[in-house]
């Protein structure tokens, strides 16, 4: 019978083990070139080709005005609020989880519409994919057959989809060599090979004069190449999804950021430079451009067919960039939908760890789209409108995460960040400001009716009208996702959704802490996002006070160690206390931690700290540790009192230790008084 049982239990497991996927961790080098596959390519720099060397102008400005904002805002947020669900979670910490559910669901929103988009346009490019560059030309110019060939191209996407429910590690490995064999080598090719173009008399279709990098003023197209170049720096941050899976989250984050916005400015600005060089400016098409460059350039070594190997590796590029946009958002939402945001329908994981069945509905809804582009006559005015809704939203979201930004600055002042914006508020208020005022431009820009449109929608307030709509309609239906979400009981109790701080911390919204303890050490050991607090904290606790009150009640270093980093890892045993050892009711109920011999090591606690300078440790200290200093039984009775969460029966524990030593003392007294004849 015990057999029986034991098999049953073993077999238990086994069953289980697809729900619980052992845990992968990936590089930074695969973060940084999951990043770029995110943001940069080389087919994207042929648009920007038109504007020659102006085009550097344009992406510098860029890079000032928006990239180098976004990925500053990125890391500082990555690097205090670490934990998984990426812009959820920082919108979360700041706005609440209405916003943070609205901003991953216009993320989503985006990346499936891209999608959609991209199979029917994609037809037309399968000649290049043959050595005979004319035919793929006018083929490219009139395609036939583009039913048959958005099938297939559809199908290709499915089948990344499949490759994207492989677990983090598999597309992790895709995206960092689809980077490097399309577009690192390509561009060092490119490098090679232009030096040669020249060497061999080729005269450049590009001036090198510094009034050549001013643009030239055309009115409303300058402008609108400006926010074209600004805006396809979109998309640093979309890989916080898999922050929990590199080892140190916040040492790593910060550094993949900046290495891929060194990468990507390079691709834009070399490669938008090589094909200026190469091709004039009059015979500069979206279409065919790429596969001309590398013809001319082939033809210096005597392989004018090179256009062809390059289309190839250009496809590995393309597999990346879909397998990560494909698993990014998904992932997210995924893991968001298990903490109760989603029906138990789509919140299912595969094997690895992936929420498969979000990744395929989202393909599902992607090839609608395609075959909407596809089959509707005179579509173009439809397809445009599409897009500039998608922009605006796309910069809604930017805006949330800039407000997010600067709120937690003051809501949240002494939460640890490994990395921090330089400039201190100054610095910050600078990113906020610019990055709100590019996304503002960006969003009234897309508001301005394009010619083309002129005949298919009418007056600029149609088209005005049809937008707002259209973006109305997404963002009332992803609030209206969340109000039912909320009068549902949709969490999976075994997700690892840890909650927001400010929920760890009793408040019902996001506010004003004075906390100084870390998110990871907030989140420790707790319950997932939806079911009750384990370990609350008071809002205004801090590594002083919760340090006073424990040494207060005769608590030994480790004790604090063990209340302030509730790690779950062994400890060597612990010296014997000099003192009365502190009640560990009363301990777990004020710090949100039993004090025990099973956790992290023994630290003594410095006098520096290693998030804040000494002169900070010091403005702490004077702030918080004379309160803290007090009378031991009535400061844990009165934290005690505002943990929100903290359950009657623990009051009562606290109440009941209190008289015990009330009681203990009196009879002490009595005790000690001489007895009388």
């Amino acid at each position: 019978m015990s057999q029986a049982k034991a098999a049953t239990a073993s077999s238990g497991t086994k069953a289980a083990a697809p729900v619980a996927p052992k845990k992968t961790y990936i590089s930074l080098l695969a973060l940084t070139m999951m990043n770029v596959t995110m943001i940069a390519g080389i087919a994207n720099d042929v648009q920007q080709a038109f504007y020659g060397l102006s085009s550097v102008t344009f992406f510098a400005i860029g890079a000032l005005v928006f990239f180098i904002p976004t990925g500053l805002v990125a890391a500082e947020l990555a690097s205090g609020w670490g934990q998984r669900g990426g812009i959820f979670r920082w919108i979360g910490e700041g706005l609440g989880e209405g916003c943070a559910f609205l901003s991953l669901f216009i993320l989503w929103f985006q990346t499936t519409i891209m999608f959609g988009s991209g199979m029917p346009s994609a037809a037309a490019t399968i000649g290049f994919y043959t050595p005979n560059l004319d035919w793929a030309i006018k083929f490219a110019q009139h395609p036939s057959h583009t039913l048959v060939i958005t099938l297939c191209w559809m199908a290709f996407y499915w089948f990344l989809a499949y490759l994207s429910t492989k677990g983090v590690k598999a597309f992790a490995n895709l995206a960092k060599y689809g980077v490097l064999i399309g577009s690192i080598i390509p561009l060092t090719v490119m490098i090679i090979l232009c030096i040669v173009w020249v060497l061999q008399g080729h005269k450049p279709n590009i001036e090198f004069t510094a009034s050549a990098l001013v643009p030239k003023w055309q009115g409303l197209p300058t402008l609108a190449m400006a926010a074209g170049v600004f805006f396809s720096y979109a998309g640093i941050e979309m890989n916080a999804a898999h922050i929990k899976q590199l080892e140190d989250p916040k040492d790593e984050y910060p550094k993949a950021i900046f290495l891929s916005m060194i990468i990507c400015f390079l691709i834009f600005v070399v490669g938008t430079l090589i094909i200026a060089i190469v091709i004039p400016e009059s015979q500069i098409n979206l279409l065919y451009t790429l596969a001309q460059m590398f013809s001319e350039l082939g033809a210096t070594i005597g392989a004018p067919w090179l256009y062809m190997v390059f289309t190839w590796a250009g496809l590995f590029n393309l597999v990346a960039n879909l397998v990560t946009n494909l698993a990014g958002p998904s992932f997210m939402l995924g893991q968001v939908a298990r903490a109760g945001f989603m029906p138990p329908a789509l919140q299912s994981n595969n094997k690895y760890g992936m929420p498969s069945r979000l990744i395929y509905f989202q393909m599902f809804f992607a090839s609608i789209i395609a075959l909407i582009f596809m089959l509707v006559p005179n579509i173009e005015g439809f397809v445009i409108l599409i897009t500039q809704a998608v922009t605006i939203l796309y910069m809604f979201y930017y805006i949330l995460m800039f407000i997010t930004f600067i709120k937690l600055k003051y809501d949240q002042p002494y939460r640890p960040r490994s990395f921090k914006v330089p400039g201190g508020m100054f610095g910050a208020w600078l990113v906020t400001i610019v990055g709100i005022a590019s996304c503002i431009f960006g969003i009234v820009l897309a508001f301005v009716p394009p010619a083309q449109l002129a005949q298919q929608v009418g007056s600029g307030t149609t088209y005005v009208t049809i937008l707002a709509v259209l973006d109305g309609a997404v963002i009332v239906f992803a609030l209206i996702l969340y109000a039912i979400s909320r009068k549902h009981n949709w969490v999976d109790p075994t997700n690892e959704f840890a909650p927001f701080t400010w929920q760890i911390e009793g408040l019902k919204k996001p506010g004003k802490v004075l906390s100084n303890i870390s998110s990871d050490d907030m989140a420790a050991g707790q319950d997932p996002m939806g079911l009750p607090i384990k370990r609350p904290y008071h809002p205004n606790d801090t590594v002083e006070s919760i340090a006073a009150r424990i040494k207060a009640q005769g608590g030994t270093d480790e004790d604090v160690h063990n209340a302030i980093h509730p790690k779950h890892t062994p400890a060597p045993p612990r010296a014997k206390s000099a003192g009365p050892a502190p009640d560990p009711r009363i301990n777990n109920i004020v710090l949100g931690a039993p004090v025990s011999a099973t956790h992290s090591p023994i630290v003594t606690i410095p006098d520096s700290h290693p998030y804040y300078t000494l002169e900070e440790v010091e403005e702490m200290k004077k702030k918080w540790l004379t309160t803290a200093t007090a009378d031991a039984d009535e400061a844990l009775a009165r934290s005690a009192s505002k943990t929100i969460e903290t359950p009657a029966q623990a009051a009562q524990s606290v109440a009941q230790a209190k008289t015990d030593s009330q009681s203990t003392d009196a009879s002490t007294k009595t005790d000690d008084k001489p007895q009388s004849k």
